[in-house]
């Protein structure tokens, strides 16, 4: 393990002091699952994405289909957005621009990575199939306990629901700008919760604009307090405000994170009339 190479590379930002820095190990064979979580814990970043073989009939080009699994400092989570932008830039420095496919816990993820005339990488993946589902008042209540936030500190057009594309998260909107900013919960609370709910985010939400808003995500059963820039809720958040008829069927929305804690990134959400799948894309560069 000791002669593991661990990348570190942001996603979401061109730079490496903002977007949301995450672990790449690119060849993770002979690593287990404790050996990874030791590594991701010791890294300390959100998650770790780590790199094997991809299974029979995964498809994608020789060379360009793999396994992967991502670790929190505390747990595994079965899909992580912002190591996967990561890993792709990675993977596009080193064999290239074009077409990648991943196979997750959540399902097969195909990524897209681009160059632009200057030279800068950016990636898009595609989310497993959403999903969007009710939650309970006392559930939602408790949720609300754990954060600190009144009930009038809800926004009233984003009714409260868990959305999943890849890994579930509480979708939460904040009235004011003010109220997302002003983040100081119960940890141990709202990390219980989450754990009953099989829960890897809140996603909180503001609205900016018709397709531009701000999110912040409380991560604490991942050990980490908040996610600078997260690119599973957004899939998920893109799911949500579709079906709940927030925004057209197809467009092209504007997230804004990491804002709050120093690390701004922005993350591009696409959704396309007749596919049920979210796109999230966002530039990537290494940590030096």
């Amino acid at each position: 393990m000791t002669d593991t190479e661990v990348l570190r590379y942001t996603a979401f930002s061109r730079d490496p002091e903002g977007g949301n820095p995450a672990g790449v190990v690119l060849d993770a064979a002979g690593l287990d699952a404790g050996a990874m979580l030791e590594i991701a814990a010791g890294l300390g970043y959100s998650e770790t994405a780590f790199l094997t073989d991809p299974p029979e009939g995964l498809g994608g080009e020789p060379g360009r289909a793999f396994t992967v699994r991502y670790f929190s400092p505390k747990v595994e989570v079965p899909f992580c957005g912002h190591a996967t932008v990561a890993t792709a830039v990675a993977l596009g420095e080193r064999i290239g621009p074009g077409e990648l496919v991943f196979a997750t816990r959540a399902g097969t993820v195909p990524v897209s990575v681009t160059e632009s005339p200057d030279g800068r990488l950016r990636a898009t993946l595609t989310s497993v199939e959403p999903r969007v589902e009710g939650i309970g008042a006392e559930d939602l209540d408790e949720a609300l306990a754990a954060l600190g936030w009144p009930a009038a500190d809800l926004d009233p057009a984003f009714p409260a629901r868990i959305a999943y594309a890849g890994a579930r998260h509480l979708v939460l909107g904040a009235a004011t700008r003010a109220r997302l900013a002003d983040l100081d919960y119960d940890f141990a609370r709202l990390e219980a919760l989450m754990r009953r709910l099989d829960l890897v985010t809140v996603q909180l939400v503001h609205r900016a604009g018709p397709a531009e808003f701000h999110v912040r995500d409380p991560f604490p059963v991942g050990g980490v307090v908040e996610d600078p820039a997260t690119g599973a809720a957004a899939a998920a958040f893109g799911a949500y405000a579709r079906e709940l008829g927030l925004v057209p069927e197809e467009a092209v929305l504007t997230l804004h994170q990491g804002e709050d804690m120093g690390r701004p990134g922005v993350l591009t959400v696409e959704l396309r009339a007749g596919d049920p799948r979210v796109r999230v894309a966002g530039e990537g560069v290494r940590i030096a």
